[in-house]
């Protein structure tokens, strides 16, 4: 299974601890084709997994603050979306789903997994084994299957302008397609993943959690490999070849290609625009390319040469491969914040909301296109933390210029009543 951590492969050799202080493990040899059996004494190899104390304070520290701001960036995400009708989009809307399938990974699956690697124990019981790696696998999938559908809505509404966009209902169709087709790839985690207690030579014992696949007894199991390879093709390689392919059709059209005769501001701030949410999205799926890769290269090196897990440092080598791809779940926020303006200033408001940054807001600003309202000309709006105040005088009303991100004002300096 590609979401278990690499020290409970050693948890799925069957082991008699009780009578017999080795065990054996049998290996392919590919070289020249045939098994063999190493012997390994079941406490030295359970201990090899186990790191000092320094080096679980500092992963524990590692991936405490990634989850922290994975959790707390997707859910400040969703709020913006949903409490605001002018960021309602059909890219935001499928920006919430991702959001909402990086929360699960975030909260529901990491912590768990990275307790399991830490302490080669397993305390949450038969039903959660099962539950956490179907959640792993159900929010990888949505993540990337919505990934997906962003950059075809993206090549749909540039290469076709003239086409009907998405409506609210085909965009929450979409949504709830890609969660079924997330579960239906995820269900044989819920079916095959169990519990075991191994018991040491030593009389302790320790829970595992492990998927016993229908072929586990035999020489050669090729049921999970068959799976791990078609996961790792359909949620990886197909989706960053498909996505490669739109944003670059993408790309070529508002970058390379120049209309005939003059355009006017509002076609340019539509480009600009229509630039500003291609560029977003590109950085989004080159981290997401980056952040998987090892993973999933460390489980197809795993496939062929087994021996790979019982090297040193493995275990610690294991857990960054594991650190970076969970991480992608926390990046997304960030750029959000970075890259879009609306965004941005939705995160200041959260975060003045919660008095997090000191004050409060004087006024609530939707996040969309900001409106100049004839019958108020007599106030100036003044841009300043993204809040809006309004300044009054005797003899004439200025209005300050808008900061770039709102073309429909740059054009208008001061303005004399």
């Amino acid at each position: 299974m590609l979401v278990e951590p690499s020290p409970t492969e050693a948890t799925n050799w069957t082991t008699n601890y009780s009578t017999v202080p080795n065990y054996y493990i049998t290996f392919y040899d590919e070289a020249s084709n045939r098994y063999y059996n190493h012997t390994k004494n079941a406490t030295e190899e359970y201990q090899s997994f186990i790191l000092p104390w320094w080096r679980q304070v500092l992963w524990t520290v590692l991936f405490a603050g990634m989850v922290v701001v994975a959790t707390l960036g997707n859910v400040v995400v969703i709020w913006i979306v949903l409490a605001n009708k002018r960021m309602r989009s059909v890219t935001n809307y499928f920006l919430v789903n991702l959001s909402v399938a990086d929360t699960m990974v975030s909260t529901l699956n990491v912590t768990f997994n990275f307790t399991y690697m830490l302490y080669s124990d397993w305390p949450f019981g038969h039903f959660y084994c099962k539950f956490c790696q179907f959640i792993a696998v159900l929010s990888i999938s949505a993540s990337v299957f919505t990934l997906m559908a962003i950059s075809i809505d993206r090549y749909v509404a540039i290469m076709s302008p003239l086409r009907p966009r998405l409506g609210k209902r085909a965009t929450l169709g979409i949504a709830a397609a890609i969660w079924a087709g997330s579960s239906i790839i995820s269900s044989p985690n819920i079916i095959y993943f169990t519990t075991d207690v191994d018991v040491l030579p030593d009389g302790n014992t320790r829970r595992v959690c492990f998927p016993e696949w229908p072929d586990s007894t035999s020489e050669k199991p090729q049921f999970e490999y068959v799976y791990n390879v078609a996961f790792m093709v359909l949620t990886y390689f197909l989706p960053i070849i498909s996505m490669t392919y739109t944003y670059a059709k993408v790309g070529v059209e508002l970058w390379g290609s120049k209309s005939i005769g003059e355009c006017t501001q509002r076609q340019l701030d539509n480009v600009k625009s229509k630039r500003r949410v291609v560029k977003m999205m590109i950085v989004v799926v080159v981290i997401f390319a980056v952040c998987w890769l090892p993973f999933h290269v460390y489980f197809v090196i795993t496939s062929y040469y087994p021996n790979v897990v019982t090297y040193p440092y493995i275990q610690e080598i294991y857990l960054g491969i594991y650190w970076l791809a969970m991480s992608n779940s926390m990046y997304n926020p960030i750029i959000y914040c970075w890259m879009n303006s609306k965004f941005r200033r939705g995160f200041k408001q959260f975060f003045w909301c919660c008095g997090a940054l000191g004050g409060g807001l004087s006024r609530h600003r939707a996040f969309g296109p900001d409106r100049l309202d004839r019958s108020m000309r007599s106030f100036s709006p003044s841009r300043k933390n993204g809040t809006s105040l309004f300044k009054t005088t005797v003899k004439t009303t200025k209005f300050v210029k808008k900061p770039p991100g709102s073309p429909h004002l740059l054009h208008v300096n001061k303005l004399h009543k």
